[in-house]
């Protein structure tokens, strides 16, 4: 991907992200891959809603910073989904009200309640706590590398996608869940059979 188109839509989701209430001041991290080698990601401590293009920061897949800046704390994590799925382009870590209502609880969201959940964020895990930025939290989310969305225990919410509309979407789509079941109470899953049939469509 052309690095100069690539910063300017990552900071143009970065915005919608804000915008949406997915993410409130410097919460969250989002990164794009450039080739196969280079990535670029927000900076830390960063208000994600007044990001500039020019404010990302690159890195290669080894970890070391190209060009300068502070990549957020969380990098690893996006290092490590990069390595393991050639085909994630994009990751998006956010703190959204509602998907985060469940996690401080350590609740699992139900993906499955409504087709549109099923089809486009699966089974969703939910990753247990760990001290944002350490190796132990990556090594918990490497156990569910290619899970496309996922729950982090008393912290927030983790999408992947081939894109980085994808991955927004799944973000979106995501904290809609939540919200759904948290305001819809006690409800049951789409039946196995049905599910099955939308995710082969």
């Amino acid at each position: 991907m052309n690095e100069e188109f690539a910063r300017s839509r990552l900071a143009k989701t970065c915005k919608q992200l804000y915008d949406r209430n997915l993410t409130v001041s410097a919460g969250g991290n989002m990164s794009v891959r450039l080739n196969t080698v280079e990535i670029i990601i927000t900076p830390s401590g960063r208000n994600k809603g007044s990001l500039q293009p020019e404010d990302m920061v690159k890195m290669n897949l080894a970890g070391e910073i190209i060009g300068g800046g502070k990549p957020s704390i969380e990098h690893k994590f996006h290092l490590a989904l990069y390595e393991e799925n050639p085909e994630t382009n994009a990751v998006v870590h956010c703190h959204p009200l509602y998907c985060t209502a469940l996690a401080v609880n350590n609740k699992k969201i139900k993906s499955n309640i409504t087709p549109e959940g099923a089809l486009l964020l699966g089974r969703v895990p939910l990753i247990p706590y760990y001290t944002p930025g350490s190796q132990e939290l990556v090594d918990a989310i490497m156990d569910y590398p290619k899970a496309r969305a996922m729950l982090m225990s008393k912290h927030g919410a983790l999408t992947q996608g081939n894109t980085l509309e994808e991955a927004y979407n799944r973000m979106e789509e995501l904290e809609f869940q939540a919200k759904l079941q948290i305001l819809a109470g006690r409800t049951k899953d789409l039946p196995d059979s049905e599910i099955e049939k939308i995710c082969n469509m």
